[in-house]
């Protein structure tokens, strides 16, 4: 291995921007805070916006010599990429649909192609198409790049083809703040027909007869609280309510099924569930219910063609998928297939003509399972099996499966070292077919191995790790480490490919991933452990994981490095006060480190529906005592602390920029390590939203600063 690079933290640069103390009162359970930098909250006040910008200017300047390492970053995350590319085919009635990608392009272009038997023919049957080459007759059906102009921010939150194909709506974002605006083109002339209604949620579906599209609506606490119908090329002010969701812990979603029959509208809370059925023949009728609600019970509803199947935990923790009528108005009519077995956990199921799905997770990771149907329709539960390739770290996940009938079943197969490969399984015989594996120049899986590790928590609970580093790095207690971590909403971290992952593992970094508790990675118990008054554990896990690194002799104790984004962020935070000497670096994306001021307010994005998961503070003393023992914001300590890398979007519109802005203002008035070694910087995107920069250059552009500025930290510019 080479040696590293110049010393970390280097040039100083100008004095970090401080705001002033304006006193802000917070008074709750008898206790009153005192909150220097809640005025910073105001994004429409002038001085706010100029302090955003002096960070900003701080963050270019303490990076500035970074310059050099971030662009040769860039070039190794193109260099990895095959820029011109394309998707696997998906068949569609009589049109494969495709995604292209181009060099020098930051968003993709949509295309199809009719069927037809002189396509040229790929493994699996799918027509084989070649990056860059159009096949004669296909149709361009959206071309993001032209579309996205010179906006500064581009998003889309949808693409539905209408059911005869001749139609297509998408939702655009231009500002970053997930409220978009639906288009709808003839395809058959090329012209758009409608782009009236605006400001819409995410979610697109067709009627039958293509007369009225369905979309969702956000109220000003950015909650999907209504379901609408508008008649395509109609004033949207006659559109019509479909279902509207009072309750504020609730939000509201919808999908087209499969046979394209029905409409199935959910609304879900963190625990509670209920579900509605819409014609989608008749689609100006109201929907009929196909569930219920009962407090406590979660599932989702799937239209099956001839019967509901429904995957639920009343009664089962790691969940049970059951059957009912099509007209099935609540769970008594639901009829048991299966439960969830030891450590695994049912997340959903997806129907189709001749087997169904089930998505679920087995061993910590991702799977999927697959029932037969037997010749009358019904489900041969004891047929079933796994659909699996056998590494020690594979994630199976369905992919796009729109046919109803088809006799292939498409999946995503993954893992820390194999690139994203679709795959198809026949149903009846079980051949697997891989259809396609992502190109990734410049990769050689043989340079590097992946394994699962176990560490021990505080409480004796064993953590899982996901590990991957390249062989010729020792475990001698040398090497500099990369800890990710995610912990909250039962959301799961999966040791999946990520390419710009190469660029620190070809430093010479292990790079791992805690599966704390607080996610869904080890079954719904391990997400009960880590919320509400348990939300501790995700941050005590981390830190055991962290240690056991160093334990091992993967990383040096004085190079490991973190990061977590959203609520990941808020894990950043809760380990940074909890254990500061762990860690050399810290990126803490659009972090949610000022929790508790936020669950306090009911008026904020994250609050009411958010209580299920945090708790509510407002009514219970013991969960407002208990997270202003570990938010983020309020328990900066005076010692030592890891240099610390904050970024947000000015119109984030889940986690406010205000509450990092506050966090690093605090932390660079009370932390006693030296800032000009252990910099603490805070870089806010003025146009973007919860996900940052859009487009991939800009995107990888982001990412280049984050890992160069770690780099840096760690020792660890050079390639070895």
């Amino acid at each position: 291995m080479t040696s590293t690079s110049t010393a970390p933290g280097a040039a100083a640069g100008p004095d970090a921007p401080r705001p002033a103390h304006r006193e802000t009162l917070r008074t709750h359970h008898g206790d009153t805070v005192t909150d220097p930098f809640e005025w910073l909250r105001d994004k429409e006040d002038p001085q706010v916006i100029a302090h955003l910008e002096a960070e900003n200017a701080y963050a270019d300047a303490r990076t500035a010599h970074l310059a050099g390492l971030r662009e040769e970053l860039v070039q190794e995350f193109v260099g990895h990429t095959q820029e011109t590319d394309l998707s696997v085919p998906v068949r569609r009635g009589d049109w494969w649909y495709i995604t292209r990608t181009t060099a020098g392009d930051d968003y993709p272009a949509f295309t199809r192609v009719t069927e037809s038997p002189e396509l040229p023919r790929g493994a699996g049957g799918v027509p084989a198409i070649e990056p860059g080459e159009l096949l004669p007759g296909e149709q361009m059906l959206l071309d993001a790049q032209a579309a996205a102009k010179d906006a500064e921010f581009f998003s889309l939150g949808g693409l539905a083809p209408s059911p005869e194909h001749d139609l297509l709506a998408h939702a655009v974002d231009l500002a970053g703040d997930e409220r978009f605006t639906i288009v709808v083109t003839d395809l058959t002339t090329g012209t758009v027909i409608d782009e009236s209604v605006t400001g819409t949620g995410y979610g697109l579906a067709f009627s039958a007869d293509q007369q009225w599209i369905f979309y969702a609506r956000v109220d000003d606490a950015w909650r999907q609280h209504q379901i609408w119908r508008h008649r395509i090329g109609g004033d949207p002010s006659a559109d019509e309510l479909v279902l509207e969701e009072p309750d504020e812990r609730f939000t509201v979603w919808f999908e087209r099924s499969r046979d394209g029959k029905a409409l199935v509208l959910q609304s879900s809370s963190t625990t509670t569930a209920e579900a509605w059925i819409l014609d989608l023949a008749d689609p100006t009728a109201a929907p009929r219910p196909a569930g219920g609600r009962r407090d406590g019970v979660d599932y989702t509803v799937e239209w099956a063609g001839d019967r509901l199947l429904v995957v639920h935990n009343d009664g089962v923790e790691g969940f049970a998928l059951a059957e009912a009528p099509l007209d099935a108005a609540d769970s008594s009519a639901w009829t048991p297939l299966l439960s969830a077995g030891e450590g695994e956990r049912l997340l959903g199921v997806e129907s189709f003509a001749g087997c169904v799905a089930l998505e679920l997770r087995a061993g910590g990771l991702a799977a999927v399972r697959v029932i037969p149907r037997r010749a009358d329709g019904s489900l041969d539960v004891e047929a079933a099996w796994d659909v699996d390739h056998g590494g020690e770290l594979d994630v199976v996940e369905l992919d796009t499966n729109p046919a109803w009938d088809s006799p292939a079943l498409r999946y995503q197969l993954t893992s820390l070292l194999t690139p994203a490969t679709v795959a198809q399984v026949d149903v009846a015989s079980g051949e697997r077919t891989v259809l396609r594996r992502t190109p990734v120049p410049g990769y050689d899986p043989e340079l590097y191995r992946e394994q699962r590790l176990w560490a021990t928590a505080e409480d004796g609970t064993a953590v899982p790790i996901s590990l991957v580093a390249r062989k010729d790095v020792p475990a001698d207690g040398t090497a500099p480490g990369y800890l990710y971590g995610y912990g909250s909403y039962e959301v799961s971290i999966d040791p999946s490919f990520v390419p710009t992952r190469l660029s620190l593992l070809d430093r010479g970094l292990v790079v791992a991933i805690a599966h704390v508790r607080g996610g869904g990675e080890m079954g719904r118990d391990w997400y009960e452990q880590g919320k509400i008054l348990a939300k501790k554990n995700s941050f005590s896990d981390f830190v055991a994981a962290a240690a056991h690194l160093v334990d091992q002799g993967l990383v040096a104790p004085d190079r490991l490095s973190a990061e977590g984004r959203s609520a990941g962020g808020l894990l950043m935070g809760g380990v940074a006060n909890l254990a500061p000497e762990r860690f050399r670096a810290i990126i803490a994306g659009v972090p949610f480190v000022d929790a508790l001021t936020t669950i306090l307010d009911p008026s904020l994005p994250l609050t009411v529906g958010e209580w299920e998961e945090w708790g509510n503070p407002l009514e219970s003393e013991e969960v407002y005592r208990y997270m202003k023992e570990y938010t983020p914001y309020e328990n900066v300590r005076a010692v030592e602390y890891p240099a610390i890398f904050a970024s947000t979007s000015l119109n984030d519109t889940r986690v406010f920029y205000v509450e990092p802005a506050k966090w690093v203002a605090r932390l660079r008035e009370t932390v006693t390590s030296d800032q000009t070694e252990r910099p603490i910087l805070f870089r806010c995107e003025m146009v973007a939203g919860h996900g940052g920069r859009s487009g991939r250059y800009r995107k990888w552009e982001q990412r280049a600063d984050e890992l160069a500025w770690l780099l840096d930290q760690l020792g660890a510019t050079a390639r070895v």
